[in-house]
């Protein structure tokens, strides 16, 4: 364990010195945001692990732990019990709970995922809500909730606010009411 603690203070060390030059750095390393090599405004291209609680700008590359955090944009592969993306995604998210703010492009698994953006892909687990336009696969165990649907929805209770496409499950509801509102097993619309 006092291995543990002498790399990461020497990696500390170096972020505060600034061995690496440039806007983006190549390796995060966090116990809980602020005590991580690089602060929260520096962007990570590479590798991202966060043992608690991490937060940075944007990463491109890899980013795992507990609670992995980026306040804009991320691409690449995302994996933690709780992931949150305020900006743009693009890869493969999985996590017991996925929140992102802003577009994604992907595939998503959890347990809870949520985008308030748009998002293209596929997205499984057991409640999946996304605020924006929804392009893909849409699979939940319970719910799925897509702004606007273009592509199959997958569940025990599907809604959309605008179906283009085809909703298998208990319940499927389309907002737009066209051809239809509320249909048991599937409900479709095709423009």
């Amino acid at each position: 364990m006092k291995k543990v603690f002498q790399i990461f203070a020497v990696l500390l060390f170096m972020g505060s010195t600034k061995v690496f030059a440039g806007e983006t750095k190549p390796i995060q390393l966090s116990l809980f945001n602020p005590v991580q090599i690089y602060n929260e405004d520096a962007s990570i291209k590479g590798f991202s692990f966060n043992l608690i609680y991490g937060v940075n700008d944007n990463i491109t590359g890899f980013s795992f732990g507990l609670v992995n955090s980026v306040k804009k944009n991320f691409k690449g592969g995302q994996g933690g019990l709780v992931n949150n993306v305020g900006g743009d995604f693009n890869g493969e998210q999985s996590g017991i709970v996925n929140i992102l703010g802003g577009n994604y492009d992907g595939s998503q698994g959890g347990f809870v995922n949520v985008v308030s953006g748009s998002f293209s892909g596929a997205q499984g687990g057991v409640v999946n809500i996304v605020k924006g336009d929804f392009t893909g696969l849409q699979v939940g165990f319970l719910y799925n909730y897509a702004g606007k649907m273009n592509g199959l929805q997958l569940g025990l209770i599907n809604n959309t606010d605008s179906l283009s496409g085809l909703q298998i499950g208990l319940i499927n509801i389309n907002g737009a009411k066209q051809p239809f509102f509320i249909l048991p097993i599937i409900n479709f619309n095709f423009k």
